[in-house]
């Protein structure tokens, strides 16, 4: 289909837009940026926006809970038409609308400050129930990571939301198997999120993280009476070889080498659109 051909068209500009700006910075949170590029690409391809107004009062909500992941939601962004491209060079500068984490007093599109994690799921439900209350037709998404996952905050704001049948809310998480510290399995084994959620009351369907039709007819699956979960089986650093293969991937300052590896995989990514 058209659609889905559009979508990978868009996932591969995200994510060299995304690795052009982290080379430039000289170092990022490349690992879980990559790995949740396809689910923007399926997101801001289905969500109701405008990137003339991005505070347009019936649009659609998204909290990345993972707000280290940001540079790959400002590539989004950027290329939506919420900002010039140009500005990705200023990730992190003194002054910048692109700090490190993303921040709703800096940039536009940006409808929650996060990065504290554990957080953003919570204030994503609280979203959820008071737009269900006005009986609003809005959806609410939330990335959250699945190393994230350890703060207990974002049980209670699960519960929270299957005992309320959120079903205007959906909440992703990426699961890439590895945290800051080390994979999730060693630090706090997560077990099989699918069967968590459904037992918490979620609509749970495990799809590939980098297969945008899996992804897209999971966030057009209709559910109603229970809030929908969708586990991405990701790989941090996803469609970038070298750096899916490093074991110190989550937050990466590039060397010599590791700047030549970027030039090379951006251009093979750029021959490939």
């Amino acid at each position: 289909m058209e659609r889905y051909v559009e979508m990978k068209k868009f996932s591969n500009r995200i994510r060299i837009e995304t690795l052009k700006m982290l080379l430039h910075r000289g170092f990022g949170h490349l690992g879980g940026a990559m790995s949740i590029v396809e689910t923007l690409s399926v997101l801001y391809t289905n969500m109701k926006i405008d990137p003339k107004n991005p505070k347009m009062e019936d649009r659609d909500f998204l909290v990345l809970s993972k707000g280290h992941a940001g540079p790959a939601l400002y590539s989004t962004l950027a290329l939506k038409g919420y900002f010039d491209l140009e500005v990705l060079n200023t990730l992190n500068n003194n002054g910048t609308i692109l700090p490190s984490h993303p921040d709703r007093n800096l940039t536009p599109g940006i409808d929650m400050t996060t990065g504290s994690l554990g957080q953003g799921i919570s204030v994503a439900t609280g979203v959820a129930i008071g737009l269900k209350r006005k009986n609003s037709e809005r959806k609410v998404y939330c990335i959250v990571g699945d190393g994230e996952l350890n703060e207990g905050q974002c049980w209670e704001a699960i519960q929270f939301a299957a005992h309320n049948k959120l079903d205007n809310f959906t909440v992703f998480i990426d699961e890439n198997k590895k945290q800051l510290d080390g994979t999730t399995e060693e630090i706090c084994n997560p077990f099989d999120y699918v069967k968590k959620m459904e037992s918490f009351g979620f609509h749970t369907v495990r799809v590939n993280g980098a297969d945008v039709e899996a992804i897209d007819k999971a966030v057009n699956e209709k559910v109603e009476g229970a809030p929908k979960c969708i586990v991405l089986d990701t790989i941090k650093g996803q469609g970038v070889k070298y750096f899916e293969e490093l074991k110190a991937n989550h937050h990466i300052r590039f060397n010599d080498e590791m700047k030549e590896i970027l030039k090379v995989e951006i251009e093979k990514l750029e021959a490939a659109e």
